[in-house]
């Protein structure tokens, strides 16, 4: 699953206690149906800010494992050169850590129609409409995807290591988070904080591309800082062959999710739109296939492929991954400048909706001119 700021609608609320939190969906904030949803986001994002432990508190502890010592040091590395380095945020977050005690802190949920490739959106208090819904809970996340799927939607439900409360927070290192490789860990950090410098209320597409292009951008400098060791020459080349990977992967998926929505525009009957669907979803798992093969058996994709493909899949991954060579190439404009790219991005941002999609779209054409 890529980074998320899945359970934005804890970035809803201060940290004013259960009661008064309580209060205010009790005022009205959401309606009768949504007091148990906002209830388990809530209690969820408390449980997790009350277990909050300083890092450095637990690097001296001598009842700390070594190896969680040792990650826990490493992520307060890479905690400062965000700020440093990146011109991100420094503040608390990530100076905390809390163990989760389960493989994920959240599951997301997105949902899409049949025939369409449009996410569903959900609509919160501050941080506006997001394309995604998420639970604290998985029971919960795939009893309210299968509401949704037994109505004839498709749907998709993915666990997420690290969400970002935009600042309202002071979020916490979760264990989640320190499950992955090294540039995991860098880029997962480098992502969440990138949220609480430019977000863009009612645009998920915006913000999550903008904060996978600094993750990518802060990774690519992480690790050219901690070369020239053979160690890090080793990451740097496995950074590249995974990102090779990746825009492979991508532009697969990319050319089925295009010739889908043509089939969804071409005003044929439901009846054979379902057939063309289905025919190109298999023939996007068999493509996958053989591209996997080419790559000498490398399975880092098998997980997505493994679940059903459907349009809330193919929607979650344009998501996040559309836009990002526009970000890029905005970055380069700026002669790879980071604090200069955020003023701009924050610009850009602050656009009315269709001048922000018509500048982005300049740049993405330029990109792929290059």
């Amino acid at each position: 699953m890529v980074f998320s700021v899945i359970s934005g609608e804890s970035a809803s609320w201060c940290e004013i206690g259960r009661k008064g939190l309580a209060t205010i969906v009790l005022a009205g904030l959401c309606g009768c149906t949504e007091l148990g949803y906002y209830a388990q986001s809530i209690e969820g994002h408390l449980d997790i800010m009350g277990r909050r432990q300083p890092v450095e508190v637990l690097m001296e502890g001598t009842a700390t494992d070594e190896r969680l010592r040792r990650r826990l040091r490493l992520a307060q590395e890479i905690r400062t050169f965000a700020s440093e380095r990146l011109g991100l945020p420094d503040n608390r977050s990530y100076r905390d850590y809390v163990d989760v005690g389960r493989r994920y802190v959240v599951w997301n949920v997105v949902v899409a129609p049949e025939l369409s490739l449009s996410p569903k959106g959900w609509c919160f208090p501050v941080i506006g409409c997001v394309s995604y819904r998420g639970y604290y809970d998985e029971a919960q996340a795939r009893a309210f995807a299968r509401k949704w799927g037994d109505d004839g939607y498709d749907v998709a439900v993915g666990g997420v290591r690290a969400y970002s409360t935009l600042g309202w927070f002071d979020d916490p290192l979760l264990s989640t988070m320190l499950s992955g490789s090294e540039t995991y860990l860098a880029g997962i950090v480098f992502h969440e904080l990138a949220h609480q410098v430019v977000y863009i209320d009612d645009d998920t597409a915006f913000n999550e591309a903008f904060a996978v292009a600094v993750e990518r951008e802060g990774v690519k400098r992480w690790l050219a800082a901690r070369a020239p060791s053979e160690e890090a020459r080793a990451a740097i080349d496995q950074n590249a062959a995974r990102q090779t990977r990746h825009r492979a992967f991508l532009a697969l998926v990319g050319k089925a999710r295009k010739d889908l929505a043509k089939l969804y525009a071409s005003g044929r009957p439901a009846a054979k739109m379902r057939a063309g669907k289905r025919a190109r979803l298999d023939a996007l798992t068999a493509q996958y296939a053989a591209l996997r093969a080419a790559w000498g058996g490398y399975s880092g994709y098998d997980a997505w492929f493994g679940d059903e493909l459907n349009n809330a899949k193919l929607a979650l991954l344009a998501t996040y991954w559309d836009k990002v060579p526009a970000f890029e190439q905005l970055l380069a404009s700026n002669g790879g400048d980071l604090p200069q790219f955020y003023t701009e991005v924050a610009r850009i941002g602050a656009l009315p909706r269709v001048e922000r999609d018509a500048t982005l779209a300049q740049l993405q054409h330029r990109s792929a001119k290059q």
